[in-house]
């Protein structure tokens, strides 16, 4: 989280490599298993991304498909930014493409609040001096659990699917969030890097494209 300017060492942008590919591609090695496992067993499955807030201050035009990795216009605020609006954009596909599947698989995304955890590392004695003048937002580790217990485990959210939730309530987030074609695009463009940098084919992901 706002990190400097790395690359990991499949040589992504870090934040966006951490953040988003790396859940992406973890997501879509367990679907197979979580299809078969909802059909057979007659439970709703739930796939929850953990997304912030902070996913409303991006760069201009969202995701940054042609320059991903450019150094100059780095910024690690928005690069943060950048991966969280990706953890909503994945989740609001990937729900698109289960209820087209009739899968009984829901997908949705949430901000857990404001946690003063090692994540802000890179920003502490800000994050610190912030939370003096905030302390009434900021939350503990407990308090932070809740929205994802509560929208991974409640039976009243049994259906529920492609929604973004903060302190247990569905919120609407950002503009960019909701657009279904960047969702696709990210999709897309989330499986090309993958293939690019691996010497296998993924689940054979460039079918589904």
């Amino acid at each position: 989280m706002f990190c400097p300017y790395q690359l990991s060492e499949d040589e992504i942008e870090l934040q966006f490599a951490t953040n988003h590919i790396g859940h992406f591609l973890l997501t879509n090695l367990l679907l197979d298993t979580m299809k078969t496992t909802a059909k057979t067993s007659g439970v709703e499955g739930r796939i929850l991304n953990l997304s912030s807030i902070a996913h409303i201050y991006t760069y201009k035009e969202g995701i940054k498909f042609d320059s991903i990795n450019d150094i100059c216009c780095y910024s690690d605020k928005r690069a943060y930014g950048q991966s969280k609006l990706a953890n909503i954009l994945h989740a609001n596909e990937l729900s698109r493409q289960l209820q087209e599947e009739g899968v009984n698989i829901t997908v949705n995304s949430v901000h857990p609040g404001l946690i003063l955890t090692n994540l802000f590392q890179h920003t502490a004695l800000l994050m610190r001096f912030l939370k003096f003048f905030s302390f009434y937002l900021w939350k503990n580790i407990p308090q932070g659990a809740a929205t994802t217990c509560y929208v991974a485990l409640h039976p009243t959210l049994k259906g529920v699917t492609r929604k973004y939730f903060a302190d247990c309530n569905e919120v609407t987030p950002s503009k960019l969030a909701r657009d279904e074609t960047l969702a696709q695009k990210l999709w897309d463009f989330s499986v090309k890097l993958i293939n690019s940098v691996s010497k296998k084919n993924y689940l054979g992901f460039e079918d589904t494209i």
